[in-house]
C-alpha cells in the first residue's frame, strides 16, 4: 500500500491548506511522489460536494492538477457514491487533507453514543495523545496508523451494517408517531367521561363556563405537553416515559419518587377503567334481566375476565396491542361521529319528551349560563371533568418502543391534545344546543293553551316540564347520563364507544405501568425491585411487570370500591405533570449548555406556571388526596436521597449546583477579607489521599465545615506517563475522599520536580476568595538517607510557602505517615482471598457435575482428588504468605495511621507559643478543641519569659487569651530556654549532622573551595558557628518538651524559620529533627505574620 509521504508536500508553504490529495492504493508510489508541488500561488475555487448535474466530486485544485484528477475519474476508479472528500475511514483510500496525511476523523454520530446504545455502536476516536504524539514525532502518518483508523473503531459502514443486521435479527417492533403516540393519547384522553358525564358538566356549568372548564384543563395538559416535548427532544429518549423524562432532568431523587407512584397509578387505573367497563355491562344485563349473581359480584366476575383478556393481548406483544388500539380507536371515532349525525336527524315525540329538540337557538341561549345544583360549583365540576383530560403521557410511556421518540412525542402528543379538545368542546356545545336541562320523559306533558312559558325554551317548543322544579326528573342534561345515546343516530354505537373508551384506556395503562416500572427497576434506584427489570422476547417485554400490574389491578377490581382511591390516582398523574413542567423550567433555569431541545415552542416561565397550576388543580380536585400524594412523594424522595443511587445522568439539579456554586464564588470575591472571618484553608501534600490518611485526618479535623482542604499530589518523571497516570486516578481519589466522608478536594500536577509542582499548586490552587492560606506537609522522616536533591526540594517547598506568604504546618508522628506497605499487603491478601473463593466455587461446580454424571464417577473421583490436592497446596501457600506478611506487617504503623480518627480521651494539647506569628499557632489548637473528637482535651500554654517576671508574664498572657476568648487550663512561663543543652543532647545533635559537615577549617583553602563547589549542600564550619546559639535553642527546646509535654495528646509548637540562602538545608532539617524527636504527635506551626485573631467586635 502506498501513501504519499513526500516531504515536499508537507513543506510546501504555498500549498492551499484546503487541498485534498487522493492517494490510491493501486497507484504507484513513484507516480504519487512525482506530482507537481510547484510554488504557484494558491488558486481558490468555489466548490460544491452535492452537484447533482455533474455527479462528480468537486474539489479545489492547484493549477495543473485538474487534468490528473479528471483522468482519475474517467478511469472509473472512484465516484461520489463511494468516495466522499472527507472519507478518511475507507479501507482502500486515504486522503491527504489540509496538506498532510492525518489520523483526525471527521465528525460522526457514533463517537457521541453512550456505551450499550441500541441505535448503534459507540466508536472511539483517536485520542488527543495519539494525534499529538504522532505529529510531534513525524508529520507523516505511518501505514499502520492509518490502517488502524480505517479498519478499527472508526469504521462507520461496518458498524452501521452490524447494527442493521442486529435489528433484523432481533425483529424489534418500533412504532411511528401516529400508531405509537397519537392513537394512544387520543384513546387515553377520550374516556367514559365523554359519553356519560360531559352532558351533565355542561348542564351544570352552562356552555360558557363549560367551555372554560374544558379549556382550563386543556391549558394544564397543553403546557405539560410543551414541556414534555422540550425534554423529549433534548437528546435520545429511552423507555420509561414520564419517569425517564423526570429522572434524567431532575435526577434520581425526583424521578425515583414520581416513577414509583406513577407506575402504581397506572396499575390502579387499569382497575378503574375495567370496573367502568364492567359496570356498563352489568347495566345492560340488568335491562335484559340476566344478572348472574348480584351487581357487585357480577362486576368482579366481568372485571376479572376482562383484565385477563387484556393481559393476554399485552403479553402477546406490543404489535398485537397496537392493532387492538387501532380497532378500538375506529370504534370510538364511529361512536363520536354517530352522536354528531344524531343531532341533525329530526327528533320524534319520545325524544322530545326526554328533552331533545335538535339545534335550537332558544335552547343554546338558555343553556349558555350556569345552573349549579346540589352544592356543586365551578371547581367541583372542574374536578369531575379534569380526569377526562389526562392521558397525554400514554405515548411517552412507551418511548422505548418508538422509532423516533424525539419527533413522535411532540407531534403525536400535541396533535392528540388539539383533536380531543376540539371533540370535547364540539360535543359539549352540540349537546347543550339540542337538549334542555330538565325533562320528564312523558310525551303527554305538552303545553296547555293559555299557559305562560316564563322564558322556558321547552315551553316555547310545546312541552311543559315545569314540575321538574318541584320534584326530580329522570331526563335532560342534568338528570340523564345517557344523553349521548338518546341523541345519537344509533344508540348501541354509543355503548360500543363506551366499551372502546374504557378498554383502550385500560389497555394503555396496562402497558404503561410495566414499561415505566421496568425502566425504574433497570436503573436500580430501589435495589429491592431489580427483580422486575428483566425483559423477555424481541421487544424486551416486562413480563414480570405485567404480572405485578395484573395482581394490583385484580386486587382493586375485587375491592370494587374505587370512589376513594380515584382522587388519589388523579393526583398521582397531576404530580407527574407538575414535575415534568418543573423539569423543563429547572433545566432552562440552570442554563446548562447540554440543554438544547430541538422543540423550540416552550418557555421556562410558562412551564413554571404549569407546574404551579398542576399543584393548584391537585388541591381543587381533592385536598386530602393532594396531601397524601405529597407525603408519599416526600417519603420516597427522602428514601432515595438517603440511599444515594450510584447514577450520573447529567441532571439539571447537577447543573444548578454548579451555577449556585459559581454565583456564590463570584459573590464571595466582592467580600473583603476580615480577620474575624479568617479560617485555615489548607493545601495538604498527602500524595494520594489513601497513602497518608493520618496527615489528611489531622488537617480535616480543623478544616471540616470550616475551611478549604485540598489534598495535593505531584507527579514527576516522563510528562506523558505522568499525565496519563494523573488523569486516570483523579476520579478514583476524589471518590475515595467522598466515600470516607472527607470534605476535601483532590488536585494533582505533573512537573519536572517535586518543588516545581508544589510551586504551581501554591500559586494556582483555589478559586477567588477560596484560595489556600496554609501549607500542611508531613515531616520528612527519611531525610538522612534521602538524596541531597530531595532534601533541597523539601526545604525549598517551605521557603516557597513563606515567599508566597502562606502559613506553614509541619506534622510529625513517631511512625510516619506513609502506609504504602500496608496497602500493598492488604491488596495482596484481597487477591488471594478472591482466588480462594474462585477455587471453592470451581470445586462446588465440579462436585455438582459429578453428582449428575454417574458413568464418569470413577474419573470424577480422580479429578476431585486432584483438585483437593491442589486446594490443599493452595491453602497452604495462602497460609504461608499470610503468616509471612503478618510478620512483615507493621501493626504500629496501621494504628498510627488511624490515631486521629479516634476520639481523644481526657488529656491536654500543649501549645508552645514561642513566637508571635499572627495567631495561627493558637488558632489551630483552639479549633481542634471545639471538635467532637478533641473536646475533652484542655489547652496548656507554654511561652518564654524572664525568671523574675513569671507572674507578670502569666497575667499578660492570660489577659491576651481572655481577650481572644480562648479558654485555657494552664499557662507556663519557661525561663530557661536560652540555657545550653546538656552534653548528651548536644553530642547527639553533633553526631546527627556529622555526615553533612564540610569541615573546611581542617583543610587548605584550595581543597575547601573545591569541596564547597562539589557539595554546596554541606554544613560549613562558619555556618555552624554563626547559628550555634540557634542550634542550642532547638536542642534545649526538645529537652523542655520532653520534660513538660511528654504525656500530651498533641503538641503545637512554633516552627523555626531558616533564613533563605543563609541556613543550609541539612542544618535546618537537623533543627526540625532534634526539635520534634521522641515526642507525641507534633504540629510545628508558623503563620504568615498577619493577624488571624482579633479581640475587637
Amino acid at each position: 500500500m502506498s501513501i504519499n509521504n513526500s516531504p515536499n508536500v508537507f513543506l510546501d508553504t504555498n500549498a492551499n491548506r484546503f487541498q485534498v490529495n487522493i492517494i490510491n492504493e493501486s497507484r504507484d508510489n513513484n507516480e504519487a511522489s512525482q506530482e507537481d508541488v510547484g510554488s504557484d500561488p494558491p488558486h481558490y475555487e468555489e466548490t460544491s460536494f452535492t452537484d447533482e448535474a455533474h455527479n462528480k466530486l468537486r474539489i479545489s485544485y492547484r493549477p495543473g492538477k485538474r487534468e490528473l484528477y479528471d483522468n482519475f475519474l474517467q478511469r472509473g476508479e472512484k465516484t461520489e457514491a463511494s468516495l466522499h472528500p472527507y472519507d478518511t475511514h475507507n479501507k482502500m483510500y486515504y486522503l491527504q487533507t489540509f496538506g498532510h496525511n492525518t489520523m483526525d476523523p471527521v465528525p460522526k454520530i457514533d463517537y457521541y453514543r453512550n456505551t450499550g446504545s441500541v441505535s448503534g455502536n459507540k466508536l472511539n476516536r483517536p485520542s488527543l495523545l495519539e494525534i499529538h504524539e504522532q505529529l510531534a514525532k513525524n508529520i507523516a502518518v505511518s501505514t499502520s496508523s492509518v490502517e488502524r483508523v480505517a479498519n478499527g473503531e472508526s469504521t462507520a459502514g461496518d458498524e452501521t451494517t452490524a447494527s442493521k443486521e442486529e435489528e433484523n435479527k432481533t425483529g424489534l417492533v418500533k412504532f411511528g408517531w401516529v400508531k405509537g403516540v397519537l392513537v394512544r393519547c387520543m384513546l387515553n384522553i377520550w374516556g367514559v367521561m365523554l359519553f356519560i358525564r360531559l352532558s351533565w358538566i355542561v348542564g351544570q356549568a352552562g356552555i360558557g363556563l363549560g367551555v372554560i372548564i374544558i379549556l382550563l384543563a386543556t391549558m394544564v395538559t397543553s403546557i405539560t405537553g410543551l414541556s414534555t416535548s422540550a425534554i423529549a427532544t433534548n437528546g435520545f429518549v429511552r423507555g420509561g416515559g414520564a419517569y425517564y423524562l423526570i429522572s434524567r432532568s431532575l435526577g434520581p431523587e425526583f424521578g425515583g419518587s414520581i416513577g414509583l407512584i406513577f407506575a402504581f397509578a397506572n396499575a390502579v387505573a387499569v382497575a378503574m377503567y375495567v370496573v367502568g367497563f364492567a359496570e356498563t355491562v352489568v347495566e345492560l344485563l340488568k335491562e335484559s334481566d340476566t344478572i348472574m349473581v348480584d351487581e357487585s359480584n357480577d362486576i368482579r366476575i366481568i372485571g376479572t375476565i376482562t383484565v385477563v383478556c387484556l393481559l393476554g393481548i399485552s403479553v402477546a406483544g406490543m404489535e398485537w396491542e397496537a392493532k387492538a388500539q387501532v380497532i378500538l380507536l375506529v370504534v370510538l371515532l364511529i361512536a363520536i361521529a354517530n352522536f354528531f349525525i344524531g343531532t341533525v336527524i329530526p327528533t320524534n315525540n319520545e325524544k322530545k319528551a326526554r328533552g331533545f329538540f335538535n339545534y335550537q337557538a332558544s335552547i343554546f341561549a338558555e343553556n349558555f349560563g350556569p345552573d349549579f345544583r346540589d352544592g356543586e360549583g365551578f371547581f367541583s365540576v372542574f374536578a369531575i371533568f379534569f380526569p377526562a383530560a389526562t392521558g397525554i403521557l400514554a405515548g411517552a410511556n412507551i418511548s422505548g418502543d418508538l422509532k423516533d421518540p424525539q419527533g413522535a412525542i411532540p407531534k403525536g402528543t400535541m396533535l392528540a391534545i388539539l383533536i380531543t379538545t376540539v371533540a370535547y368542546i364540539g360535543v359539549a356545545i352540540c349537546a347543550a344546543s339540542c337538549v334542555v336541562r330538565d325533562a320528564t320523559g312523558n310525551i303527554n306533558d305538552t303545553v296547555v293553551s293559555g299557559m305562560s312559558c316564563n322564558g322556558s325554551s321547552a315551553c316555547n317548543l310545546g312541552y311543559d316540564f315545569s314540575r321538574c322544579r318541584n320534584q326530580p326528573c329522570d331526563y335532560g342534561l342534568m338528570n340523564n347520563f345517557q344523553v349521548m345515546s338518546m341523541v345519537s343516530g344509533f344508540g348501541p354505537l354509543i355503548t360500543a364507544g363506551i366499551f372502546s373508551a374504557t378498554l383502550s384506556s385500560a389497555l394503555a395503562s396496562l402497558v404503561s405501568a410495566p414499561k415505566v416500572f421496568q425502566a425504574l427497576c433497570k436503573d436500580n434506584v430501589y435495589k429491592g425491585l431489580h427483580f422486575f427489570a428483566k425483559g423477555y422476547g424481541k421487544n424486551n417485554e416486562p413480563i414480570r411487570g405485567y404480572v405485578l400490574t395484573f395482581v394490583i389491578a385484580m386486587a382493586f377490581i375485587l375491592i370494587a370500591e374505587l370512589n376513594t382511591i380515584a382522587p388519589i390516582i388523579s393526583n398521582f398523574f397531576l404530580a407527574s405533570y407538575a414535575l415534568i413542567n418543573f423539569s423543563c423550567f429547572h433545566a432552562s433555569y440552570a442554563k446548562s449548555p447540554g440543554w438544547r431541545p430541538a422543540f423550540r415552542y416552550y418557555n421556562m416561565w410558562v412551564s413554571l406556571f404549569g407546574a404551579l397550576l398542576c399543584c393548584g388543580v391537585m388541591f381543587v380536585i381533592n385536598w386530602w388526596a393532594a396531601l397524601i400524594t405529597y407525603a408519599i412523594e416526600l417519603f420516597l424522595y427522602i428514601y432515595v436521597t438517603y440511599k444515594k443511587p450510584e447514577v450520573n445522568w447529567g441532571s439539571s439539579t447537577q447543573a444548578l449546583y454548579y451555577i449556585n456554586a459559581l454565583d456564590s464564588a463570584l459573590a464571595l470575591t466582592a467580600v473583603e477579607d476580615h480577620v474575624k472571618n479568617f479560617r485555615p484553608q489548607c493545601i495538604v501534600l498527602t500524595g494520594a489521599p489513601m497513602i497518608r490518611p493520618a496527615l489528611l485526618d489531622i488537617t480535616h479535623t480543623f478544616t471540616k465545615n470550616n475551611g478549604l482542604c485540598i489534598c495535593c499530589e505531584v507527579y514527576t518523571g516522563s510528562r506523558k506517563l505522568c499525565v496519563k497516570e494523573m488523569n486516570s486516578g483523579m476520579a478514583k481519589k476524589q471518590a475515595w475522599l467522598t466515600k470516607n466522608k472527607r470534605k476535601a478536594f483532590y488536585a494533582a500536577v505533573a512537573a519536572d520536580s517535586f518543588r516545581d509542582g508544589v510551586k504551581s499548586l501554591l500559586q494556582a490552587s483555589g478559586l477567588g476568595r477560596m484560595k489556600p492560606n496554609t501549607l500542611v506537609i508531613g515531616f520528612k522522616k527519611d531525610w538522612r538517607n534521602a538524596a541531597a536533591s530531595q532534601v533541597e526540594n523539601y526545604v525549598g517547598v517551605i521557603h516557597d510557602a513563606f515567599d508566597f506568604e502562606l502559613g506553614m504546618i509541619i506534622v510529625r508522628i513517631s511512625q510516619g505517615f506513609d502506609i504504602t506497605q500496608v496497602l500493598q499487603v492488604q491488596e495482596e491478601l484481597e487477591k488471594l482471598e478472591q482466588e480462594r473463593l474462585a477455587l471453592e466455587a470451581t470445586i462446588k461446580e465440579n462436585d455438582f457435575e459429578e453428582e449428575k454424571s454417574g458413568i464418569c464417577g470413577f474419573f470424577g473421583k480422580a479429578r476431585k482428588l486432584s483438585i483437593s490436592k491442589h486446594e490443599t497446596k493452595k491453602e497452604s501457600t495462602i497460609n504461608t504468605i499470610q503468616s509471612m506478611h503478618m510478620g512483615e506487617f507493621n501493626q504500629k504503623l496501621l494504628e498510627a495511621s488511624t490515631q486521629f480518627k479516634k476520639k481523644q480521651g481526657k488529656g491536654t494539647i500543649d501549645i508552645w507559643w514561642l513566637f508571635d506569628d499572627g495567631g495561627l499557632t493558637i488558632l489551630i489548637p483552639y479549633i481542634l478543641t471545639i471538635r467532637k473528637k478533641w473536646k475533652n482535651c484542655k489547652l496548656r500554654i507554654f511561652t518564654g519569659g524572664k525568671a523574675n517576671r513569671i507572674e507578670e508574664e502569666k497575667l499578660v498572657m492570660a489577659s491576651l487569651l481572655s481577650k481572644f476568648r480562648i479558654k485555657f487550663a494552664d499557662i507556663n512561663i519557661i525561663c530557661d530556654i536560652n540555657m545550653k543543652p546538656n552534653k548528651e543532647s548536644w553530642k547527639f545533635f553533633e553526631e546527627m549532622i556529622e555526615p553533612y559537615r564540610l569541615h573546611e577549617s581542617c583543610k587548605d583553602i584550595t581543597t575547601a573551595e573545591k569541596l564547597k563547589q562539589e557539595t554546596p549542600w554541606k554544613i560549613t564550619d562558619a555556618e555552624l558557628e554563626a547559628f550555634k546559639e540557634k542550634s542550642y535553642r532547638q536542642v534545649r527546646l526538645n529537652e523542655l518538651l520532653q520534660e513538660h509535654s511528654r504525656a500530651a495528646n498533641l503538641i503545637v509548637l512554633s516552627l523555626p524559620v531558616a533564613r533563605k540562602g543563609v541556613v543550609s538545608d541539612y542544618l535546618y532539617m537537623a533543627w526540625l529533627e532534634i526539635l520534634s524527636k521522641n515526642l507525641p504527635p507534633t504540629l510545628m506551626v508558623r503563620g504568615n505574620h498577619k493577624n488571624v485573631l482579633t479581640f475587637y467586635s
